[in-house]
């Protein structure tokens, strides 16, 4: 990484700039950031998803049921995944007209996606409601919580990774330029001089 080798500009030499002294302290602030910064504040930011999202996951687990439905007829025509979660088995399920009842107790009617095979009429399967019986997807489940959290957290840490690295290019680009500047600078000054007779003697 290049912050770590810009350190070696704090090596004794007597070529030494200022510029090159204040580019190594830049490279240790870069690194100490990369180094500390970055994993506390990713571990936080984990930390934060994952009690955001095992609350919603308790929420869930609260605001959804798992009822008995029973097909009534089957349907025909292209699927529609209501659970965004759900995996690749969905080329599997089939439409279907259903009854169930919900949690409140009333009695619910509608087409419903099914993993029965072959559904016939009478079929029972289980499908997820709210407590009034509309359908919804299944609750999120705790490990998948979890994964989401790391995931953000190890997503947040890169960031600040990415961020602190490009700020560390942005502050040696504008020193570098401001070097060339005063190399042009310098040079403008020698320059009419250059090359007569007795210049510099």
């Amino acid at each position: 990484m290049r912050a770590i080798r810009g350190l070696w500009r704090w090596r004794r030499n007597p070529l030494r700039r200022a510029t090159d002294l204040a580019e190594a302290w830049v490279a240790l602030a870069a690194l100490v950031l990369i180094v500390v910064a970055a994993p506390v504040l990713g571990s936080f930011v984990g930390a934060a998803a994952q009690s955001a999202l095992q609350r919603s996951v308790r929420q869930q687990r609260h605001d959804r049921h798992i009822v008995v439905a029973t097909v009534v007829r089957k349907l025909g025509g292209p699927l529609v995944e209501p659970d965004p979660d759900a995996t690749s088995t969905h080329d599997n399920r089939s439409r279907v007209v259903a009854d169930w009842t919900a949690p409140d107790g009333t009695r619910q009617h509608g087409p419903v996606l099914t993993t029965l095979e072959s559904p016939h009429k009478g079929d029972h399967f289980d499908v997820w409601t709210d407590r009034h019986g509309l359908i919804t997807a299944r609750p999120l489940d705790a490990a998948t919580a979890t994964t989401h959290a790391v995931l953000a957290g190890f997503g947040a840490a890169l960031l600040t990774v990415g961020l602190v690295e490009s700020g560390r290019r942005m502050i040696v680009w504008r020193m570098v330029r401001r070097r060339y500047a005063r190399w042009d600078q310098a040079w403008d000054r020698a320059g009419p001089d250059w090359g007569k007779a007795g210049t510099g003697s």
